[in-house]
């Protein structure tokens, strides 16, 4: 069955790094808009940082940030936004600051933190945003309209440890995962790329065999496993390749190019 809605993550699948898509993978995403296919971007970026990628691409795609709880459009058209409650996000800060962690706030799509440190230095390299320091007091006075927190880690075992002590803490209230090795985000439970496919498929009229997605991380998993098929980086972790129905080239070398020809177009 042909494919209707294609699912694309970000880092490490249709970009390496940054915000620059190479030219073989705008032309496959205009390609695919132009045989009639919804192409939309699923991130855990904040909707400003996906924004200038989904705008380089020149279409109108939905982007699916905070890994699903917001999905806007390039044109400003909102499909689903999910926020969790102040005195939740309020008690979320107060045991990361007990934890003496790097937290990272986001609110009204602007990112907040208590410190401007190596930490926040990194990721706002990684992803192009700048964010605002204002120690942990001000991370109080920015609860409202929040879709997720972030805390940063050295490396994958620590960012584990802080996975469970979440889950400790707060139980089914919230759901924390690691986007990457040192990435450990803190969204509603809800929340997640899979739901928000199922949400734009069914916004659209879209059969599930008729979606695909594609991506590299563990935080792709579910999407990649919700999709009518799924695609795998060659740079994904062998978890991932695994559970999909094909693995395309490493992103470095354009592999998402080469899934959409060989398997959409």
């Amino acid at each position: 069955m042909a494919i209707k809605l294609f699912l694309t993550d970000l880092d490490g699948t249709l970009l390496p790094t940054g915000n620059v898509v190479s030219p073989k993978n705008i032309k496959a995403v205009q390609d695919m808009v132009k045989a009639g296919i919804i192409v939309t971007i699923a991130t855990g970026r904040m909707y400003q940082s996906a924004l200038p990628i989904a705008k380089s691409l020149d279409v109108d795609v939905p982007i699916i940030t905070y890994n699903g709880a917001l999905i806007k459009s390039v044109g400003g058209d909102i499909y689903h936004n999910a926020t969790i409650k102040p005195e939740l996000v309020t008690d979320i800060i107060n045991f990361c600051k007990n934890q003496n962690w790097h937290l990272q706030v986001y609110n009204d799509d602007t990112l907040y933190y208590p410190e401007h440190n190596d930490y926040a230095a990194d990721y706002e390299n990684a992803v192009k945003v700048k964010g605002i320091a204002v120690d942990w007091n001000g991370l109080f006075e920015h609860i409202d309209n929040v879709p997720k927190l972030l805390t940063i880690t050295d490396d994958a075992q620590e960012s584990s440890e802080r996975i469970t002590l979440i889950k400790d803490k707060f139980g089914d209230k919230v759901s924390a995962f690691q986007s990457n090795p040192n990435y450990v985000e803190i969204t509603l439970p809800e929340v997640s790329k899979a739901a928000a496919l199922m949400i734009l498929a069914n916004s659209f009229g879209i059969k599930n065999e008729e979606t695909m997605a594609i991506g590299d991380s563990y935080n792709d998993l579910p999407m990649l496993k919700a999709a009518g098929k799924s695609v795998a980086m060659g740079n994904a972790v062998d978890e991932i390749k695994k559970s999909c129905d094909y693995v395309t080239g490493n992103c470095i070398d354009d592999g998402f190019a080469q899934a959409v020809y060989n398997y959409v177009l």
